[in-house]
């Protein structure tokens, strides 16, 4: 069993193994600290994203950096918004909410535009050699949304992240990255858990 999950890795650089590992956990913590709606999702989940750029890189899986990249400036974006306060009693600016239907709008738009983005940017550096690269560029369309939905504390954020973590398990391993697997296998146990905190923070809201 313990051959089958990580033989991907023999002869595999220890540096990169351990920045895989690190990456890996403080992309776990950093999902924690989101499903109790704590503004540390931000900083831990930088941590997480820059050494996944690099790692992404270093692996040629440029779909997968593009998206690494984005989240990490889409971090400092809702780190921003998420330290927002207003008024004397430092209230929250941005609270839990559904998405409304501009939003909604917004994230297809979205989802179309990073899609077309990562099909040209694929075709530009040949990387329609196999199935997976498709799936790529269907799962970066999702956690782009997903991202974007998260900086704006939107509930729905989180069912894109269980679509797009489900189909990211696989991926992974597919792709020989064990940890980065396992790591998504967590990542959906705790959205979904996460997806039904924030609905009981926002009807105790209501």
């Amino acid at each position: 069993m313990i051959d089958f999950l990580f033989s991907q890795y023999n002869g595999y650089s220890t540096l990169f193994l351990w920045l895989e590992i690190i990456a890996a956990t403080f992309g776990l913590i950093s999902v924690l600290f989101a499903t109790k709606n704590n503004i540390l999702v931000y900083p831990t989940g930088i941590i997480s994203t820059i050494l996944y750029v690099y790692l992404l890189f270093q692996w040629e899986l440029i779909g997968d950096m593009l998206i690494n990249g984005y989240y990490t400036t889409m971090s400092f974006y809702g780190w921003y918004l998420w330290s927002k306060k207003k008024g004397n009693n430092n209230d929250i600016v941005l609270p839990i909410t559904k998405m409304n239907n501009k939003e909604i709008i917004q994230g297809v738009a979205i989802f179309l535009i990073t899609t077309v983005f990562v099909v040209v940017i694929y075709h530009f550096f040949n990387k329609f050699t196999t199935w997976v690269a498709y799936v790529d560029t269907f799962t970066t369309g999702i956690f782009f949304v997903g991202m974007w939905l998260m900086a704006k504390r939107k509930i729905e954020n989180w069912i894109l992240w269980i679509i797009g973590d489900i189909i990211s398990i696989p991926l992974y391993f597919h792709k020989g990255y064990t940890f980065t697997s396992l790591q998504y296998l967590i990542f959906t146990i705790i959205a979904f858990y996460a997806y039904k905190e924030w609905k009981r923070n926002l009807k105790n809201k209501i």
